[in-house]
């Protein structure tokens, strides 16, 4: 009998290394562009079937072990699903929802902090690798919420988990690889929304109160400290949390440094470049080794693989062991700038449309449309 399972559900057999065949029947090069950790493809017309030499690689790749289909939406995979029960398959499963359920996943992890008072959730949107924070204070019960993905109601039950209530919601900086729920939830909750202030420059068309450098956010007595650090975008801010932990976004990573050509262009990628070079080793390298680096992307490769850490794990960094290990950072000024305008990694998808949404310019009011424009890993790293 053809079964459905939930993609959480697919994930927590990933997880457990159960014993199955993930079977992927998109087109081919759907599948090679981003498709889940360990899947197969067997590209599947409904209108055709299944043909000999295709049910012959299925016998091949599934070797008596349960079956599970996916596709982009779960429209294809249940056709593929049933013509594998007509051939004698006993244990086949559906994924719902497909792929673009999939990039919806995510899973809420706490990070450890040296406050009793500080709270910091760190909420992993699985297969795009975006991070967004709840940042919030348990004696006043109160929490700010930083780069908040499309699907806010993580965010709300992610606060509301930790018996916390949003007061902010601010965005690091216009984002190129997803859209935005940050303006959304905001409203929503009816809080307000931050940006760093040079987004004017960006023509941000969204309400937003501006955050300048060096200004402090109180949440309780937490305190959220902002840092102008553009390179990304002219725009980014950094979080200091309690001297502890900072917020990078698109600044530093845990395996790279944000590349710079997706707002400055190819032409002005050098300007990006040196704006980023002074904001690591001016503001971000002048912390403490112990600082706690918390991004907003972590890697995810095509193949659903994570590269530095696992799904559910926090994904964070020590300030000092960066310092050593990334050789971005050891680069000085000239050859940092070479390396990262010489040998760009390709472009998020639809990264100009994500733009021109996240300012307000174009407005997508689609589910479908909008999964459409951020489907794929994030590739804002360079």
């Amino acid at each position: 009998m053809v079964k459905n399972i939930t993609p959480e559900r697919l994930a927590g057999r990933i997880d457990a290394d159960e014993q199955f065949t993930l079977i992927d029947v998109r087109p081919e090069d759907s599948f090679e562009a981003w498709h889940v950790r360990h899947a197969e493809n067997v590209p599947y017309d409904p209108d055709e079937g299944l043909s000999e030499d295709q049910l012959n690689e299925v016998n091949a790749l599934v070797d008596s072990r349960p079956v599970v289909a996916i596709c982009g939406k779960g429209l294809t995979s249940t056709p593929f699903a049933f013509d594998l029960e007509e051939h004698g398959y006993d244990d086949v499963s559906v994924v719902t929802g497909g792929m673009e359920d999939w990039s919806k996943l995510y899973e809420v992890v706490p990070i450890e902090t040296a406050s009793d008072d500080l709270v910091v959730r760190q909420v992993q949107r699985r297969a795009k690798g975006c991070l967004g924070y709840v940042i919030g204070s348990e004696t006043a019960d109160e929490a700010v919420v930083v780069d908040a993905t499309r699907q806010t109601d993580q965010f709300k039950v992610a606060a509301q988990d930790a018996g916390l209530s949003i007061s902010r919601v601010l965005d690091t900086h216009v984002h190129a690889d997803h859209i935005s729920g940050s303006p959304a939830l905001a409203d929503e909750v009816g809080v307000p929304y931050h940006l760093g202030e040079a987004a004017s420059e960006r023509g941000v068309e969204y309400d937003y109160e501006p955050v300048s450098d060096g200004e402090v956010i109180d949440v309780g007595d937490v305190e959220i400290e902002a840092h102008h650090t553009p390179g990304h975008t002219s725009e980014m801010m950094n979080y200091l949390v309690d001297g502890e932990l900072l917020l990078t976004g698109d600044t530093l990573f845990v395996d790279s440094v944000g590349r710079t050509e997706l707002q400055f262009g190819e032409d002005d990628a050098s300007r990006g470049a040196e704006l980023l070079y002074d904001s690591l080793h001016g503001t971000i390298l002048d912390l403490p080794d112990d600082t706690t680096i918390l991004p907003g992307h972590l890697t995810v490769t095509s193949d659903g693989r994570y590269e530095n850490g696992s799904p559910g794990e926090p994904l964070e960094a020590r300030l000092g062991n960066l310092r050593d290990e990334l050789d971005f950072l050891g680069l000085d000024r000239e050859a940092f700038v070479e390396r990262l305008t010489e040998d760009a990694p390709e472009k998020p998808p639809n990264y100009e449309t994500v733009i021109a949404i996240n300012i307000g310019k174009e407005i997508v009011d689609d589910e479908g449309e909008a999964t459409e424009l951020e489907l794929g890993p994030n590739n804002c790293a360079a």
